[in-house]
């Protein structure tokens, strides 16, 4: 049993404890050759199995689930270090596919690792969440109480209704279960230690287990990191006050190039013009402003000019989307790891304001106010309550973030470098777009060069765009 004062401090921390070796152990994979994948004309190049793991990490003994689980075997076995765990993100990537196209590593990583991937629960072929909803959705944006209460109701049902069509995997699918998962692979591995690099939503996973099994961790990269300790007005604020800042470094490489579609005009100008003809609808103007977003990723400059040039002559892009079940996972995953709950009308105006007040250009940012709004539906305190990152077990980490970025701002990496400032080392991408490790020569040499050797530099650095 734990004691009274040590289960306390433990929620303080935020830190679980570990339930993985209690009296339950995984089977070692059996590993198969890997499905057909029907978008790739090549056979896969790996193998693929499956490990089986608890439902409810607290109740060991009972249902259980199966993960999908496949492996990049090293290319030079003689030299191999060990297994490279790696996670996309999302939420809602399937990262055993990831690993079975390992050319985003290097060859140096890909010679010396084994690149295993597994699909968190939720994802791909472990116990995929998907929603389907034929009524068409009213704005997220709400003008009203009127409005508010329209879009809490329809949130409400659509959780709901999900919920019912993907128990049990819905109600435990946050990312402190997946980090307690990713454990149980690295045992049906055979590993002692695992090295990790995750990108973007991915970050809270490799946190999250670095907070609970510190120990098992021989090199860890974290690129473009969630800052799980962020309430819901940061969360809303850090990310519109961040897409400005992209947008504003747009406006400049349109100013000093000639090929950009607003190359000569005020680019401001002509933005606000964007907005004011879609003024008349509030989903169509959204919907621009989620497309400027998501180019900004890339970032695709060149997209984002003519979306804002062809939106200001009348012809509004037509709508990006992610290609996972992103949508449908987020209340079961996002909306458990986040407070993002919005009491009533008065809340949601007061951090509407905030968003406008932090990101006046693009008027907020939609992929974190489309979250929070589809957190209206989700009743109850988060399964897995934010905290500070808590690592006092971890080795050093090696932090990669660009200095531009719309998904997960700058902020957030600094903050988690604040919060361990003991173990962790930031490397700033003096550029724009999410996710660093591949951008270029100096970010894909730091993050091999710590895999490969476990040496982080010996300060904070940063690589030129």
């Amino acid at each position: 049993m734990w004691g009274t004062v040590l289960a306390s401090a433990l929620l303080l921390t935020g830190v679980t404890p570990a339930v993985a070796d209690a009296g339950w152990s995984p089977s070692p994979i059996a590993w198969t050759t890997c499905p057909d994948d029907p978008d790739s004309p090549d056979p896969p190049d790996g193998e693929c199995g499956t490990v089986r793991v608890p439902l409810d990490w607290n109740r060991p003994g009972g249902p259980t689930i199966s993960l999908a689980v496949a492996r990049h075997r090293a290319t030079d076995p003689a030299h191999r270090l060990g297994v490279l765990l790696a996670d996309l993100g999302g939420p809602g990537s399937a990262s055993s596919e990831f690993a079975l196209t390992p050319g985003f590593f290097s060859p140096e990583v890909q010679a010396r690792f084994d690149v295993v991937g597994f699909d968190v629960r939720g994802t791909g072929r472990s116990g995929l969440i998907d929603c389907e909803n034929s009524v068409e959705p009213p704005s997220d944006e709400p003008a009203g109480r009127a409005e508010f209460d329209a879009l809490r109701e329809y949130s409400e049902k659509t959780v709901s209704d999900c919920r019912a069509r993907n128990l049990p995997v819905f109600d435990h699918a946050d990312t402190g279960v997946n980090a307690e998962d990713m454990d149980a692979v690295r045992r049906a591995l055979g590993e002692a230690r695992i090295s990790f690099l995750g990108i973007s939503y991915g970050t809270l996973l490799g946190q999250q287990y670095a907070e609970k099994h510190g120990d098992r961790v021989r090199a860890m990269v974290l690129d473009s990191s969630m800052d799980h300790s962020a309430g819901v007005g940061r969360f809303l604020g850090d990310r519109a006050a961040a897409a400005d800042e992209v947008f504003r470094q747009f406006a400049a490489w349109c100013d000093r190039t000639t090929t950009c579609a607003l190359h000569g005009q005020d680019v401001l100008a002509v933005w606000r013009k964007a907005l004011k003809v879609t003024d008349g609808t509030p989903k169509g103007q959204i919907e621009v402003r989620d497309r400027v977003v998501k180019d900004m990723y890339g970032p695709d400059w060149d997209d984002v000019a003519q979306v804002i040039a062809g939106t200001a002559a009348g012809h509004p892009p037509v709508t990006a989307h992610f290609t996972y079940n992103y949508a449908s996972i987020r209340p079961a995953v996002v909306c458990q790891d986040f407070d993002l709950r919005i009491r009533d009308f008065a809340q949601y105006s007061a951090l509407r304001a905030e968003e406008l007040h932090r990101g006046p250009i693009v008027r907020g940012s939609t992929l974190s106010h489309g979250e929070a709004m589809a957190c209206l539906g989700v009743h109850g305190p988060p399964a897995n309550p934010p905290h500070r990152l808590n690592i006092p077990r971890a080795p050093q980490i090696l932090l990669l973030n660009a200095r531009y970025d719309p998904a997960t701002p700058y902020a957030w990496a600094l903050a988690l470098h604040h919060q361990a400032p003991a173990n962790t080392t930031l490397l700033t991408y003096e550029g724009s777009g999410h996710g660093v490790y591949p951008r270029n020569p100096c970010t894909r040499a730091a993050a091999d060069h710590y895999l490969l050797t476990r040496e982080t530099p010996r300060h904070d650095v940063s690589c030129p765009a």
